[in-house]
């Protein structure tokens, strides 16, 4: 009698079942490797404190933040209110709960607009080359050659006030330097051997980009995207400020700080915990990028 030893086929399930243990696996050595460093585990668990207080905000918050009352105007911190009251007598610490959604919904659909864009045509230019790469970078350099504030500034004048219109303009403005970086990184592998055997086996341009220099590119403009965090909320910040972001009585930041600002010298608080909000945010972010670049960047090791 023949005793046959093959190899045993996993069915669909299994091969599921397989596959959630090796995301599960990566997951936590992603995880493990960021806590290792201390500043990177800070920054992460900012962030997601800040995503937590955005999601269970009605929960957090003790007052309703745009509700006023003008008997408790200007009260410093007490019991009663943590982080003191505003000028109409609104709750600072129920604005500052509520305000994380405005930052988060600022910071995520920039961040989801922006990296794509700049990674279309970075990639493009870099790839073809030519003309294409000429008109591209040079539409690029228009655009990195004025500081981004100011060209925000210049488009939301042009929009009008309004959440959807930072967004917008900030958009607008943050994509150059994702395009130079998805730029730089094509042209590092457009020569690569592995790419010539793409080339030599029929694949077409738009199957060479999509199967195999975006993939390859994508952790760098992870890390960049992630480190531009940082600037969005400051330039959100900066537009509410001047009154061309959201428009009060929302509780969005940096337009907190614009109101405060009269009561300053004599109601610290009022423009202070606005500020550190989004200076610990901004920091965060910072962090947290640079924690995503030594993990994510072989060449950091």
């Amino acid at each position: 009698m023949t005793v046959s030893f093959g190899t045993p086929q996993l069915t669909a399930a299994d091969e599921r079942s397989l596959r959630v243990k090796r995301a599960g696996l990566r997951a936590v050595g992603f995880i493990g490797k960021m806590a290792r460093n201390p500043l990177t585990a800070i920054g992460g668990g900012i962030v997601f404190l800040l995503l937590m207080v955005a999601i269970f905000a009605p929960w957090i918050a003790p007052y309703n933040p745009l509700v006023q009352d003008l008997n408790r105007a200007l009260t410093a911190p007490n019991a009663t209110h943590w982080f003191g009251t505003d000028e109409f007598g609104r709750d600072i610490f129920s604005r500052l709960v509520y305000g994380s959604r405005i930052t988060l919904y600022i910071v995520l659909l920039v961040s989801v607009t922006v990296g794509p864009l700049g990674l279309l045509l970075g990639v493009t230019a870099g790839y073809f080359g030519g003309k294409v790469d000429m008109v591209l970078m040079r539409i690029t350099d228009i655009f990195i050659s004025f500081p981004s504030l100011v060209l925000a500034l210049a488009f939301v004048a042009a929009l009008g006030p309004g959440l959807e219109h930072v967004v917008i303009a900030i958009t607008l403005t943050a994509w150059p330097p994702i395009a130079r970086l998805a730029r730089a990184e094509t042209l590092s592998l457009r020569q690569a051997d592995f790419i010539s055997a793409v080339r030599l086996q029929g694949a077409s341009p738009v199957r060479v980009l999509w199967r195999h220099i975006v993939p390859l590119c994508m952790p760098s403009v992870i890390i960049r995207i992630t480190m531009n965090m940082a600037g969005i909320i400051l330039t959100a910040a900066g537009l509410g400020f001047l009154g061309l972001g959201a428009q009060p009585p929302e509780p969005e930041w940096g337009a907190m700080i614009s109101s405060g600002r009269t009561y300053m010298m004599e109601c610290w608080w009022v423009v202070t915990i606005p500020g550190l909000a989004i200076l610990i945010n901004s920091l965060a972010f910072n962090f947290l990028g640079d924690g995503l670049r030594d993990i994510l960047d072989p060449r950091s090791e």
